[in-house]
């Protein structure tokens, strides 16, 4: 459908409205034709939120920016819209409606016609009123599985672009260095390969379904001191390019991300916004990115009020630009009349802003935004009556039957069952007892970048949107012939001590009890988890773990329940349990897949992406940890963690036999092969992940115990055999040597064929020959696990 507000195409129509005409020559044309204030203009974004009667885009006012006048901005355009739909509850049609006509605003005002890219967060979800709630990426990567994640990100991808979305702000790409650190719930996990497939996984679903994907936060924001957010990055260089890099490497060379957002933090002295061998040298040169870098929202002012190497907010812009910083998000701030000031007074060379722009406009090219067909409606109202907002109420669906069945077997994929003495699944329980302070509330398995807990807890008023079942309601569903006794105990952080009494009541009085433990998700200490919500230790938050010693002793079975952000030391817990169940805050599907997984009528498959410590005080610590880093005689304080990265238990067993290796050498540019058979040798169908690890013995430089460097998940009948067929290239087998440079040095290795970081089943040691070899950014990154019925 078209509208009058799109460009006709005339004899006279300007080169850069021509799609006949390479996109570079578009831009170069529209760049000479623009004034200064137009260039920059196309640099920033303005914070709106869509009208709830659909009229247009009001601007958001936050307590870091000063008020914005859209009447005075517009005339010379505007680059960005940020969180139309993520800034207040509002009917997606509606949204849809009021983006529309602002589009339509912003293209008449300016006399190129360019309307704005409109960018969302998409953390765990379209991050809309209504929208689907997934869950959040940690339980992405205790999926183990690349595939199903596509399948989210396309979705969440189909729904954003079909109200006139155009950028995703995620995934984060973020590896856990230290699980105190608040927004551990917004990563996928400790170990950067899992971190790399899952991420590349959602990058290209979103991609394909038209969104601009933005890698964020580039890069060692998760390395921060003593776990504590926008804290400085105590990392050297050969963990920055051996951990934290290889996600961002393997999503733009693979995934095709389009974006990347600089990260708060200042690693050595430098914060990243400033850091040119970073977002020009690295980013572009080396690795040939050619999209788009954003700013993390108030990023570039940050290096005036934060870091102290800018005078001025005009300072701030320019060391930003120069470094390879292109747009100013989440509004205008430096970018604005300050750094129109510092290229007037020869502060800032205009040719980082054209260079900018030209990023800036090329990716608008792409998107289809310089056609001049272009039309500000969107997908989901095309063809329908825009005259009458009141009649759109409730068109749109972002929360569709296929979307909740995604979210569903994510969340019973992400399912980790950590210990069992054979008390789950259930059979006919008479009465159980449901405690503990996440057991009856419903937003307890939401992440804090979900819209209910992000924007929606600002807003009383509005209904939630979802249909969030409490897991105590889908205990009585699940189990509808037992007695439900629901006793909350204690809050998650209020230390309440009070009713922890009637709790162990309950508990003895109960076949068996489901206790349902941990975060509460929110943002800058108004929760337990999220952003700005960092721990001190990983001991449960308040007085959970005192409930959960009373019920331990109350002589009933307890199956502990974990909705959480981080892994928690659970204390005694741990080998007195009858049963562990861990979630991470697993999205509105989440209680229907833990109740599952208690009965038995789903077989859990999840694997752990973070280590679950023992101890509540023995951070940072990692699997990925060197030789030093592991328990030893002569420190009293031993990381080892009760379950290690990647466990998982099922309700049936598997045998791992039958391995054979190749020719058990290799030249150092070559590959090895291995085959195993796994077999399930219990009575009912279950999935095994196939785990790789690798362990180099000797090294030039210091390498971790081992890293994972390939899995797959074996589906198995009972009595179900596969063959499992390893291709390890050596080109996994490189790290970043005493020169800086990426290198594969010849020896021997061992690959470990594991259940998880602590569960080797089959050894093979193998090595390499010939000479050390250099690799960088292009070596192949994965060891390839294929599987056929034996």
């Amino acid at each position: 459908m078209k509208t009058d507000v799109a460009v006709e195409t005339t004899p006279e129509t300007p080169l850069w409205n021509d799609p006949a005409q390479p996109v570079a020559a578009r831009v170069d044309a529209l760049i000479g034709a623009m004034t200064l204030q137009e260039k920059i203009a196309q640099l920033y974004g303005v914070w709106v939120g869509a009208s709830d009667q659909g009229g247009e885009v009001a601007p958001h006012q936050h307590d870091m920016e000063e008020a914005v006048d859209l009447d005075a901005l517009l005339p010379a355009g505007l680059g960005q819209l940020t969180r139309p739909f993520g800034t207040v509850p509002v009917d997606p049609a509606l949204g849809a409606l009021s983006l529309m006509r602002t589009q339509a605003r912003i293209v008449s005002a300016n006399r190129f016609g360019i309307p704005a890219l409109a960018h969302e967060e998409c953390l765990a979800g379209f991050a809309a009123w209504g929208a689907t709630a997934y869950p959040v990426p940690l339980s992405w990567g205790a999926t183990f599985d690349p595939a199903l994640i596509r399948s989210m990100a396309k979705a969440i991808g189909r729904d954003m672009r079909s109200v006139g979305v155009h950028q995703g702000l995620a995934p984060v790409l973020d590896v856990v260095r230290d699980a105190r650190w608040g927004r551990v719930e917004e990563t996928i996990g400790e170990d950067p390969y899992l971190v790399g497939t899952i991420g590349t996984a959602y990058v290209s679903g979103l991609e394909s379904a038209g969104i601009v994907a933005t890698l964020k936060h580039f890069v060692g924001y998760s390395a921060s001191r003593a776990g504590r957010n926008l804290a400085p990055a105590s990392v050297g260089p050969r963990e920055r390019a051996d951990v934290l890099l290889p996600p961002f490497e393997m999503a733009i060379r693979e995934g095709g991300a389009r974006s990347v957002m600089h990260a708060y933090t200042d690693t050595d002295g430098v914060p990243s916004a400033a850091d040119e061998a970073l977002l020009t040298g690295l980013l572009r040169d080396t690795w040939d990115f050619g999209g788009t870098v954003v700013a993390d929202y108030f990023g570039i002012a940050f290096l005036k009020t934060l870091h102290g190497i800018a005078g001025d907010f005009g300072d701030a812009a320019g060391t930003a630009l120069t470094a390879g910083v292109d747009i100013e998000l989440p509004t205008v701030k430096t970018f604005g009349a300050p750094l129109v000031e510092a290229v007037t007074e020869g502060r800032v060379p205009e040719e980082v802003v054209d260079r900018a722009l030209r990023r800036v406009l090329t990716q608008k090219a792409q998107l289809g935004l310089l056609d001049p067909d272009w039309s500000p409606v969107p997908p989901a109202l095309d063809g329908a009556d825009l005259s009458d907002a009141e009649a759109l109420r409730g068109r749109i669906d972002l929360d569709r039957a296929a979307n909740r069945e995604l979210a569903r077997r994510i969340a019973e994929q992400a399912v980790v069952l950590l210990s069992n003495d054979g008390t789950l699944p259930l059979t006919r329980p008479r009465r159980i007892a449901v405690v503990g302070p996440n057991a009856t509330e419903a937003t307890a398995v939401l992440g804090c970048y979900s819209f209910p807990l992000h924007v929606g807890v600002q807003h009383p008023e509005f209904p939630v949107g979802l249909e969030l079942p409490t897991l105590g309601e889908t205990l009585t569903a699940e189990f509808p012939d037992a007695e439900i006794v629901a006793v909350r105990g204690t809050g998650v952080d209020d230390g309440d001590l009070s009713g922890i009494g009637a709790a162990a009541d309950a508990a003895r009085d109960a076949d068996v009890v489901v206790a349902v433990l941990g975060d509460r998700a929110g943002l800058f200490g108004r929760g337990t988890s999220g952003e700005g919500c960092d721990a001190e230790s990983l001991t449960l938050p308040g007085a959970q773990q005192q409930l959960l010693d009373a019920l331990l002793e109350s002589g009933t079975p307890v199956v502990t329940v974990l909705l959480a952000g981080r892994p928690y030391a659970l204390g005694r817990a741990v080998t007195e349990s009858a049963a562990i169940v861990q979630s991470f805050f697993p999205g509105e599907e989440g209680t229907r897949a833990i109740a599952g997984v208690i009965s038995g009528r789903t077989n859990p498959s999840g694997r752990l992406p973070v280590s679950v410590p023992r101890g509540a005080g023995a951070q940072p610590s990692s699997y990925l940890g060197a030789r030093l880093a592991q328990a030893s005689e002569v420190s009293n304080i031993d990381p080892t963690p009760a379950f290690g990265f990647g466990h998982g238990l099922s309700y049936t067993t598997f045998a791992w036999d039958d391995l054979a290796v190749g020719t058990g050498q290799a030249s150092t540019d070559g590959e090895f092969t291995l085959d195993l058979t796994v077999r399930n040798t219990g009575d009912r169908a279950g999935t095994e992940v196939v785990q790789v690890y690798l362990h180099d013995p000797v090294a030039s430089v210091v390498q971790p115990v081992q890293r994972l460097v390939g899995y797959t998940r074996v589906p198995l009948e009972p009595g179900e055999a596969r063959r499992v067929h390893v291709t390890v290239p050596a080109d996994v087998a490189s790290f970043t040597g005493r020169d800086g440079h990426r290198v594969v040095e010849p020896g021997e290795l061992e690959l470990r064929l594991a259940a998880s970081s602590a569960d080797t089943r089959l050894t093979a040691t193998v090595a390499l020959t010939g000479p050390a070899r250099r690799v960088d950014h292009t070596r192949r990154f994965h060891a390839v696990l294929t599987h056929e019925r034996v």
